[in-house]
């Protein structure tokens, strides 16, 4: 079972760690601006974002699969998955950052206008630090929704535990396989949650 469970662990986390630097590097330029756009720009943005997160991820993976061939040159395994888990984290992660960012104190945001700050900076020295511990906990949940993400991409071939749980759990008839994976992507989903929740209570200042 260990040689079985060892792989495919290091596939999931493999898998669920590149796509979600991805989606940060993606998700916080595009939270921001939806955060601080206009309306004109914000309507748009907010409408394909609101599209990309209403499908859900197997039809993603699946509408993906020749864009995935194209960048990748393969429709199955790790790096096949990691291109739609990283597109469809992306706007998730946005929507949050941006509600982080609307919860940070009018009052500080004035504050720094009146000492004469640009919305760059605006944003690098007062937005994004004080919204930290709540970016923290959206990381968090991103990276948690990963988890699920990988395991369903499995369904086609993914990789990962959610490939060895079709593969070797559920086409085998392995009911011991299934309990084996479901118990290690709940260790990982803990483990990652409670880990979350402590650095976002060590960042939070108030």
């Amino acid at each position: 079972m260990i040689d079985l469970l060892w792989p495919a662990t290091l596939e999931t986390l493999y898998m669920v760690s590149v796509a979600s630097v991805v989606a940060v590097l993606g998700g916080i330029p595009l939270g921001v601006l939806l955060a601080r756009a206009p309306k004109p720009v914000y309507r748009p943005v907010s409408l394909v974002g609101n599209a990309a997160r209403s499908l859900p991820f197997i039809v993603l993976l699946l509408l993906l699969t020749p864009f995935t061939r194209t960048v990748t040159g393969t429709g199955i395994g790790p790096e096949a998955a990691i291109v739609p888990l990283s597109i469809g984290a992306i706007p998730f992660f946005a929507r949050l950052v941006e509600n982080s960012l609307r919860e940070v104190d009018p009052g500080l945001i004035e504050a720094g206008r009146s000492l004469g700050m640009r919305s760059w900076t605006l944003v690098t020295k007062v937005l994004l630090p004080e919204a930290l511990p709540s970016l923290v906990r959206g990381i968090t949940v991103t990276i948690v929704a990963l988890i699920g993400y990988s395991a369903m991409a499995g369904v086609v071939g993914g990789g990962g535990l959610g490939t060895l749980a079709i593969v070797w759990g559920h086409e085998r008839f392995r009911t011991d396989v299934l309990l084996a994976t479901a118990a290690v992507l709940i260790v990982l989903v803990q483990g990652i949650q409670s880990g979350g929740d402590h650095l976002a209570k060590r960042l939070d200042r108030r």
